[in-house]
């Protein structure tokens, strides 16, 4: 019963507290009569105490060096009790400590008895024009203050007429009233009630609880994917296995009554064991008569493959770069985008590029959850073109790696500002080229794909495919493969719906283009949307079957087989049973879907082995056509994925300068710390 009293009277006491902030007298009257009425003790608080006793000796403290002119005593104080916020942000603060700063240069001409010492008010007068050439520049456009940036370099400021106001007796008392009013007001406000300080805490602790905990949902769910996809294809390989295991027991006992096994029979149960990676190096290269042959690659295929020991790059001060990316020069900032890529795309597969992305997405590194109004995001709408250019191409970085589109799929904060900059770029230029791959790459997460869906982006695709002559082979690809993508969704055969007349006719237009690396995605685009009766309807009524039927006269195998299907499509009267309808479908599969750096052309290509459009049984794939793009590889140098001529914008020197400085900084300081 004791513990309870004492916490009792211990959380009445907290009430008053807050009552008493919040200035509600006549409430804390009753309460405070109440409590009294019924015997209920009020214990005052001791952190409030603590803090109000505080509070008056910091303010006696500035008050003190203030009317002593102890100028180190008073900014010292002053820099370490208000909050730099304030003092930075709040413009009666700011001019009130431009004042300060005045009084402190002025005391000894105002306090002084005879000449006052030259080698203290030079040093005086020396911190005061230090102040207005860095924290108090920002002031003199100001036409208030702009007479006082003169006051260093006047050799009698007592007699110059623009500061006879200082030497006036009310000056100095004003300044001090003003001064006093607002210590009261900043440390009342910093008086916060251990009730409301214990209510945002807690509220804090727990949003950053759940943060927690949906991250590590996140990432539970995405390795429970991995391991259940890992264990299909073990039961897969452990079907096989038993097949085989059946075949080579009947050939066992054939051999017993006298049947020979033929080395093509042997090279086929062998090709069955060996992955795929070996299946078509074996049929050319091995030769299964010799004894032993075939049991010698078997047990090679199964020893463990030694990977080479790849250091880890050194940290840096992220922190700095951010600031230096924000706040530096052009050059700069173009420079520590192209270091940074460099950086990611340059790394060895495997831990150390993990290592490299996982640093830049713990450090937020394009800023997706920050709220800064200057962020590193705003980069893509710089004035420089170059560093527009080289922000995109840092992006599409990111987006050619599944962890990187993960971390962009958490905020549709890049997405948005991705989306403004591919609408104002009005040239096909390099920037809108990177901005348009990195977008294609991010529709494969789901929230991204279906967030652009509502921003029009479909509408967008069509109003540029409109004239596919004046696009580089880079733009035309990608659009076509992004509106694909959007159109696999309901949400997107809708929006097409809305417009089918001209849809139709740019996706039929581009059906004849001489690049035919996008006749996949504009049949796969084509074959979706027809799903829809009303542009089913509208496609009959503009010929298409006819059109259709030109190009199964001039295509290869593959595209005739998927032409055809389009034209059933077409002449369905309902959606057949293997129709794609991607809305319930599961996001993309990391395993599946490869990390877009890897060697070999640079093209953007479809795996036909398990993204292909049509299968054989005239169904669709039940997952999104998800497409992957290679980087060019010139030794150890990866290339930018959206150059039309396939050659570097700048040499690999130049690139390697910055990450060179970088290394050098780390070795030396342990940190780095980024410079011009």
């Amino acid at each position: 019963m004791g513990d309870i009293l004492a916490h009792e009277s211990e959380l009445l006491g907290l009430v008053k507290e807050y009552l008493d902030f919040a200035e509600f007298e006549d409430t804390l009257k009753t309460f405070s009569k109440e409590c009294k009425i019924k015997g209920k003790p009020l214990s005052k608080t001791a952190g409030g105490s603590l803090r109000d006793s505080k509070s008056l000796v910091i303010q006696r403290d500035l008050i003190a060096a203030f009317d002593s002119g102890d100028q180190k005593a008073f900014f010292a104080s002053w820099e370490e009790h208000v909050p730099s916020s304030l003092r930075d942000g709040d413009a009666l603060a700011r001019k009130l400590e431009f004042y300060l700063h005045i009084h402190f240069a002025i005391y000894l001409l105002k306090h002084s008895v005879g000449r006052p010492d030259k080698e203290d008010l030079d040093e005086r007068i020396s911190y005061f024009k230090t102040y207005l050439e860095t924290k108090g520049a920002a002031l003199s456009q100001t036409t208030e203050f702009l007479p006082f940036y003169a006051l260093p370099f006047v050799p009698n400021p007592r007699a110059h007429p623009s500061f006879k106001e200082l030497f006036q007796d009310s000056w100095t008392p004003d300044l001090k009233s003003k001064l006093e009013k607002f210590l009261a007001l900043v440390f009342k406000a910093g008086d916060t009630p251990k009730l409301l300080t214990l209510y945002k805490e807690n509220g804090q602790s727990h949003k950053e609880t759940l943060q927690q905990l949906h991250q590590q949902l996140v990432e539970a769910e995405r390795r429970s994917m991995t391991y259940l996809k890992r264990y299909n294809k073990i039961q897969a390989d452990y079907h096989n296995l038993i097949g085989v295991t059946a075949e080579l027991v009947d050939s066992l006992e054939a051999t017993v009554s006298g049947k020979m096994i033929t080395p093509e029979y042997l090279q086929s149960v062998c090709a069955r064991l060996f992955s795929n990676q070996m299946r078509q190096s074996l049929a050319h290269s091995v030769d299964f008569t010799r004894p032993g042959t075939a049991s010698t690659m078997l047990r090679a295929s199964l020893a463990p493959v030694k990977s080479k020991d790849v250091p880890l790059l050194p940290s840096l001060d992220y922190e700095k770069l951010k600031k230096d990316l924000i706040w530096g020069s052009d050059r700069l900032k173009a420079f520590l985008l192209q270091a940074l890529r460099w950086r990611l795309t340059t790394s060895h597969p495997g831990e150390q590029r993990e290592t490299v992305l996982q640093a830049y997405v713990s450090n937020d590194l394009l800023d997706c959850h920050s709220h800064s109004q200057r962020s590193v995001l705003q980069l893509l709408h710089s004035r420089s073109e170059v560093v527009r250019q080289y922000m995109a191409r840092l992006v599409n970085a990111f987006a050619s790696l599944a962890g990187g589109r993960l971390y962009v799929a958490q905020s549709t904060k890049l997405l948005r500002v991705l989306e403004e900059r591919l609408r104002e770029e009005d040239k096909d230029t390099a920037t809108r080229e990177n901005v348009l791959g990195a977008l294609q790459k991010l529709s494969l997460r789901r929230p991204l794909q279906t967030a652009m869906i509502q921003d029009g982006l479909i509408f967008w695709l069509v109003d540029i495919l409109k004239d596919p002559d004046c696009l580089s082979d880079y733009t035309l690809e990608y659009s076509a493969a992004l509106l694909m993508n959007l159109c696999l969704r309901s949400a997107g055969k809708n929006v097409c719906a809305k417009a089918a007349g001209l849809v139709l006719k740019v996706l039929s237009d581009l059906l004849g283009h001489e690049n035919h690396e996008i006749q996949p995605y504009v049949n796969g685009a084509l074959y979706s949307i027809l799903s829809i009766p009303s542009i089913r309807e509208e496609a009959r009524a503009m010929g298409m079957e006819d059109i259709l039927r030109c190009f199964i006269k001039e295509g290869n195998a593959e595209t005739v087989r998927q032409i055809e299907f389009i034209i059933k499509q077409l002449n369905s009267e309902e959606l057949p049973d293997g129709v794609l309808e991607s809305d319930d479908d599961e996001d993309e599969d990391d395993e599946t879907v490869q990390d877009i750096m890897s060697n070999g052309k640079r093209k953007l290509k479809s795996n036909v082995n398990s993204m292909s459009l049509f299968q054989k049984n005239k169904h669709i794939y039940a997952h999104p056509y998800e497409l992957h793009v290679c980087l060019e590889d010139r030794g150890c140098v990866l290339y930018s994925l959206s150059l039309r001529d396939r050659r570097p914008l700048t040499t690999s020197r130049e690139i390697k300068a910055p990450l060179d400085k970088l290394a050098q900084d780390t070795q030396e300081n342990g940190r780095v710390t980024t410079t011009s």
